[in-house]
């Protein structure tokens, strides 16, 4: 079932991109911006990385954290994060476990992993659910909640 507004984050664990364990609990009591991407290095996954890049500085403003979630392995993350100079934390989620915790929905026929965007406050509740193909708008809405929360 999928998450809607107003619900609880699910816990979840997982790797970052410097190999060390990673959970959500630790970072609740503050904003997170999760957000799940279908793959590493392929044009519009890029596009947004890099976009969350240069604009983290914002994010960090407003005492947000930016969490990036794909099936992606660990070296695969390592090297898309150092390619990209990516400053925020990148998880694997080879199996899809935390994808199907917060019931990211598939694109085109079903077929790629979707794209979506989760704006949670410090209180682990989500704020926005933001699910399109379009990259960039991504850290628009991200932005524009935060300044609200």
């Amino acid at each position: 079932m999928a998450l809607k507004v107003g619900d609880t984050i699910p816990f979840f664990t997982s790797i970052d991109t410097n190999g060390n364990s990673f959970e959500v609990r630790d970072y609740l009591g503050q904003p997170l911006v999760i957000y799940f991407y279908p793959k590493d290095d392929t044009p519009g996954c890029t596009i947004q990385a890099c976009t969350f890049r240069d604009q983290y500085e914002d994010f960090k403003a407003l005492g947000a954290e930016v969490i990036g979630i794909s099936s992606d392995s660990l070296q695969s993350h390592q090297k898309f994060a150092s390619r990209y100079k990516l400053p925020f934390i990148l998880l694997s989620d080879s199996n899809k476990k935390i994808r199907n915790q917060f019931g990211v929905p598939n694109d085109f026929l079903g077929l790629i992993p979707g794209r979506a965007t989760y704006v949670i406050d410090k209180n682990g509740t989500v704020q926005l659910i933001f699910d399109s193909t379009s990259a960039k708008i991504h850290i628009q809405k991200a932005l524009e909640i935060l300044k609200r929360m």
